[in-house]
């Protein structure tokens, strides 16, 4: 099984709970890039941006959901190249999930805001005869 995780502490935390052995931590796995707006609530950030969310609105000196959706189809290209010979697991963050599960579908990253991905979840994607597809979505790991 090839396993990749975020660097982050909370994803190789995870791996480490749920008994998986990482085969490689990468950056395309860290989470949205939340630039001037890390830390900071939606709430606290709509006092000043009426209606903002992160997937309609900029995020000032962090990633465009175009430069997120690059590094999930950076990805999802490993996926694909190594799902022949191996299962994969992949280790990540919230919004980016969201954000990998939209563009295995082909969708826009915008897509992602349909998705409810709670933390320490599974989602299982997969296919039906050729066709992109979520198996299992949020399902909780305990």
């Amino acid at each position: 099984m090839l396993v990749l995780s975020s660097p982050r502490l909370r994803a190789t935390h995870t791996a480490e709970l749920a008994e998986m052995d990482v085969s490689e931590t990468t950056e395309d796995l860290a989470e949205w890039d939340y630039g001037q707006y890390e830390g900071i609530t939606t709430e606290e950030i709509r006092e000043t941006v009426p209606g903002w969310t992160v997937w309609t609105h900029p995020v000032p000196g962090g990633e465009t959901s175009e430069e997120v959706a690059a590094r999930a189809d950076k990805v999802l290209g490993r996926v694909r190249t190594a799902l022949p010979e191996t299962d994969v697991l992949l280790i990540g963050h919230g919004h980016f999930s969201r954000v990998l599960v939209s563009r295995w579908l082909g969708q826009s990253p915008r897509f992602g805001v349909h998705y409810a991905v709670d933390p320490a979840s599974i989602t299982v994607l997969g296919d039906e005869r050729g066709e992109a597809q979520i198996q299992h979505l949020n399902i909780p790991s305990n």
